[in-house]
This record gives C-alpha cells, structure tokens and sequence, in this order.
C-alpha cells in the first residue's frame, strides 16, 4: 500500500496497515505476533489430547486457551472495524479461516471436545509469507490454485468416468466371487475397486478366483495408465496461468482482499479505490 504521512492517518487507517499490512516494523511484529499466539494454542490442543498432560495441566490449558480465544475474538473484531466493507471480508478466505479459528472455543461451550478443531488456525500462518517477504511462494501457491479451479470441470469429468469404470469392474468381481473372500455386497466391492485402482492394495479384501485376479490385474494397470491425465490437464493450467499472472499483493481498504492487477485502480471485488495517497476525488 503507498506510503501515507502520519498527519493523515485516522484510526482506521492506522488499523488498517497494522492489521492487513507488513510493510512497517509495527506491522510485521504484529503478525508475527499473531502466528506465535497459533503455534501456541494448536500446540495446547495437541499437549491436552494426551491423556497425562490433560491430567496434570488440563486447568492450565484451558486457561491459555480462552485467553488466546479472546484475543483472537478482539482481532477479529478490529479486522471488521476498520474496512469499509467487511461482510466481502468475512466471505473471502482468509475472512472465514479468522471467524473459524474463534468459533471452536466458544462452540465448546455447547460441544465438549469442539475445540479440537482450533487445528485450523494454523491456516492463518499462511499470513506469514508476507511478512517473511516470501510474497512470490504465496503468489505461486495461487497460481496452482487458480489452475487446479481451471481445470475443474475435465477433473470431474476424469473422475466421473473413473468411478464408472471403477462400479462396472467392482459389480463383476462381486458376481464372480464368493462373499467368503469379502466380496459382500456392490459397495464394498466398489471399495476394494477404488483401493485397487489407486495402486494402494490394503490387502483386506482380495479375489480368489482366477477370473477375479485376472480382473483385478487388469484394473491396477487401468490406475497407471490414468493417472497422468488429470496431471497433464492441471499441468496446461498452469502454464497458462503463468502467462497470464500480473498481479500485485496491495491489500484492499474496503474488504482486505489482497490480489489485483498491478496497474488497477479499483479493487475488483469491492470497487474501493486502492490507492489512498490518490483517493478518487469523486469517492471522498
């Protein structure tokens, strides 16, 4: 975001570039901060689902908890305040990670055992590539995202036909062999077909007859001979994506979202003008 000179800073501003920056020392320190309080509390989580730690420090853990709960609450309540329109926010990713990584403490309150899921707080480290200056593997990690969304509907259609396959070739086998080799039904036919295909082979389930194995051998040279097509197909995405990538990690004052091309004005999303040095006359 441009440089602002400090007379000109409200409250909000301020926030702002505290909370959804990392280009001043303040800032940097507190998301640094932020991902120190997550480590903690996920390894709280991980420490108190250990039977003789729960018992000797359970009141402790549960103590830290809230209270990183709480900060988290009063963080995310800040995140609100100071964008100009904050329900874009609360529906972009990183607005829903920060409201879930809240809610398991508090949902405890009704579900014992709910705050297992404070776990998905360590997406919000993802944060901290820009503050490490590591913007360019946050900017890659985007790229094989928009190929992988590119490229979903051949994906699906590979795995619509693969479970074809996969129901056709399983409904066989339950036909041809006997319930005693665990063959029992179609679905758990079809599960042995998905194990079998993948190249995984618990081993839980096997044929016994010769026409089976025959099958069977059949359907795991299927699995390596299919599995580079999706691979090829997300591969041309990204290719693509990566000749067509110029955008800029300037974060949005309206609703904090971070991606826009480098030459915008207007945040694609929300329309709040970007640059706050150059604030459009006509939106002041």
């Amino acid at each position: 975001m441009a440089t602002i000179k400090p007379g000109g800073l409200g409250i909000k501003t301020r926030l702002f570039q505290v909370i959804f920056e990392s280009d001043t020392r303040l800032a940097k320190g507190f998301d640094i901060f932020l991902a120190f309080l997550i480590f903690l509390s996920v390894g709280i989580i991980l420490l108190d689902s250990v039977p003789e730690y729960h018992a000797r420090f359970g009141e402790i853990f549960y103590g830290v908890e809230w209270g990183i709960t709480l900060l988290f609450t009063v963080e995310l309540a800040l995140r609100i305040y100071c964008l100009e329109k904050p329900k874009l926010y609360l529906k972009s990713f990183f607005g829903v990670i920060d409201v879930l990584a809240v809610l398991p403490t508090w949902l405890a309150l009704l579900f014992p055992g709910a705050q297992t899921l404070v776990v998905v707080r360590l997406l919000r480290t993802l944060r901290l590539f820009r503050v490490l200056e590591m913007m360019t593997v946050v900017g890659e990690g985007r790229l094989l995202l928009d190929a992988l969304i590119r490229s979903r509907h051949q994906i699906l259609l590979f795995l619509f036909a693969v479970l074809i396959v996969v129901t056709i070739f399983s409904s066989l086998l339950y036909l041809i062999e006997p319930a005693e080799a665990g063959f029992t039904s179609i679905p758990t036919s079809i599960y042995w077909g998905i194990v079998t295909l993948t190249t995984v082979g618990y081993g839980d389930i096997a044929p016994v007859t010769a026409l089976g194995q025959f099958i069977s051998m059949m359907i795991m040279l299927t699995g390596y001979s299919i599995i580079a097509l999706p691979v090829g197909v997300f591969s041309a995405e990204v290719i693509r994506a990566l000749r067509e990538e110029r955008y800029s990690d300037e974060a949005c004052p309206g609703c904090g979202k971070h991606r826009h091309e480098v030459d915008a004005k207007y945040c694609k999303h929300c329309g709040t003008w970007l640059n706050e040095e150059t604030r459009d006359p006509r939106r002041s």
